[in-house]
């Protein structure tokens, strides 16, 4: 393999595996947020266990989130610093935002949620979570905005000279039409997969009350709590979940605006087509070149691609030839002609974008199709007994994690071959110094750590989750200011 190859494998390990915990907090943080919210409006103890226990899960994501997402910064001077210089100026400004404010006020007023039980008034203290909430969405946005550059570059204008693109107009950058629609689509996937989290724990202590007989009016209630919070996390889901499919719907109209060889591609789509069918599946030669056979629902396409169900979708083949005609002469002014002749094909690796595509939407299905088994099989007051349930329930918050993660090599494969779409070819971005040896060494030393992190992250969340629901009696005492003799307490990680 090239340098260039396994940088691109080091960056794609590091960034998914980042991308299991990212979901898991932008989600968990509102929802947490509300279940605080509920508490305080009702005072029923119930919403204070489901706060605490669900906040616990969350700020263990949360902290290997941050510890795994610290990487990502670095192998931006490691390995692609050509790439760093070239759009440097222009994602500085979205990442400085993110960084100054929105990672500050998260991680500053989680810091007040920690610490605060007990300590600060109530209202404050959901305060604090909302808006710890707040900053983490904030902080998704502006990332957003930053890879949406990426899809679609707007607002910038090439300093020859320097050979990179200089920020010229912020606002155009955060209004990216991609931006607008990435937003919604990605922070509903996040609550869709929190929700499906809070059903699938719910769940499965609900299934395991039914292996033994319960007695205990404790084991009563805390069944109780937990078939209100399954329900909870199913309705959310459902709810996140069909928001999901109209914002991609929306997202795939843009998407064939600013990036037609992605939708190509999405398809395994090589000639123009008008109408154009959805494909079922598709076999294509071994280079990914041509189609060989295919199942096609007619018109769909048309309508995903245009909104109507006779429009005409540009194939592969000829999307090629444009792109070359198109961007060839920009790429020789920019990089030379030698660097321009080393791109031959403007064709993203189609076998992968077209099955990330459907593994990405068949995941997201399957879950929302679990959740709604869950609220019929729990109507009523009803139980999931049945043995089936126990893998059902391990994989439901599975399904739109990966979903997401195939989301996200579906947008940046379907992008390739460029970093910055018809501005950087992705070989021209890795840093001139980089050693095959050295991106070796890096990429298994990421890899060890990262499996590490891996079990002490299932570990903890395995732990707190067999734990149950916390007690908190004392917590939900009326709230009163600290008496004299507890002001030299220490401060404690109380849940």
């Amino acid at each position: 393999m090239t340098e260039v190859t396994l940088a691109r494998w080091q960056f794609a390990i590091t960034t998914v595996y980042h991308f299991f915990f990212v979901p898991i907090t932008i989600g968990m943080s509102v929802l947490v947020a509300t279940l605080q919210t509920i508490w305080l409006r009702t005072g029923n103890d119930r919403y204070l266990q489901l706060t605490k226990f669900y906040g616990k899960l969350f700020l263990i994501n949360f902290a290997l989130g941050v510890a795994t997402g610290i990487v990502q910064e670095f192998q931006f001077g490691m390995n692609w610093s050509d790439y760093s210089r070239f759009v440097g100026d222009v994602f500085g400004a979205p990442l400085a935002l993110e960084g100054l404010l929105a990672f500050f006020l998260e991680s500053t007023f989680l810091g007040l949620w920690i610490f605060g039980w007990g300590r600060i008034p109530r209202p404050l203290h959901l305060a604090a979570i909302w808006l710890a909430a707040i900053g983490t969405w904030l902080s998704s946005i502006f990332i957003l905005a930053a890879n949406s550059w990426m899809q679609n570059p707007v607002g910038f204008v090439i300093n020859e000279a320097k050979g990179r693109a200089e920020l010229v107009d912020i606002g155009a950058v955060l209004t990216n039409p991609v931006v607008l629609v990435t937003v919604p689509h990605q922070l509903l996937a996040c609550l869709m997969t929190s929700g499906a989290l809070i059903a699938a724990i719910s769940g499965w202590h609900l299934w395991r009350s039914t292996r033994t007989p319960v007695e205990p009016v404790d084991q009563l209630t805390d069944r109780d709590t937990h078939r209100w919070a399954l329900r909870f996390g199913a309705v959310v889901m459902l709810v996140a979940g069909a928001g999901v499919m109209v914002s991609g719907d929306v997202q795939g109209k843009v998407m064939t605006d600013v990036q037609p060889m992605k939708m190509a591609a999405a398809e395994a789509l090589y000639e123009t087509a008008q109408p154009a069918g959805f494909s079922i599946f598709t076999i294509g030669t071994l280079d990914g070149s041509a189609e060989v056979f295919s199942i096609r629902i007619p018109y769909v396409l048309s309508f995903l691609a245009e909104g109507t169900p006779d429009a005409e979708v540009e194939g592969i083949n000829p999307l090629n030839a444009e792109y070359a005609e198109r961007f060839a002469p920009e790429l020789e002014r920019l990089y030379g002609p030698e660097v321009a002749a080393q791109l031959t094909s403007f064709n993203p690796n189609v076998p992968v974008t077209y099955w990330s595509f459907r593994l990405m939407m068949g995941l997201g299905f399957a879950a929302m199709g679990t959740g709604l088994l869950l609220l019929w099989v729990t109507r009523r007051g009803r139980l999931p007994r049945h043995r089936l349930w126990f893998p059902l329930l391990v994989a439901l918050p599975l399904a739109p994690l990966f979903a997401n993660s195939f989301g996200w090599i579906f947008k940046e494969m379907g992008r390739q071959p460029w970093l910055v779409f018809g501005l950087m070819p992705t070989f021209t971005g890795v840093s001139p110094g980089t050693t095959t040896g050295e991106v070796i060494t890096s990429l298994v030393a990421f890899t060890i750590v990262y499996g590490v992190l891996a079990v002490v992250e299932v570990g903890l969340l395995l732990t707190y989750i067999r734990r149950g629901l916390p007690d908190v009696s004392a917590e939900a005492a009326p709230d009163s200011d600290a008496s004299d003799d507890d002001v030299d307490a220490p401060l404690t990680f109380a849940y």
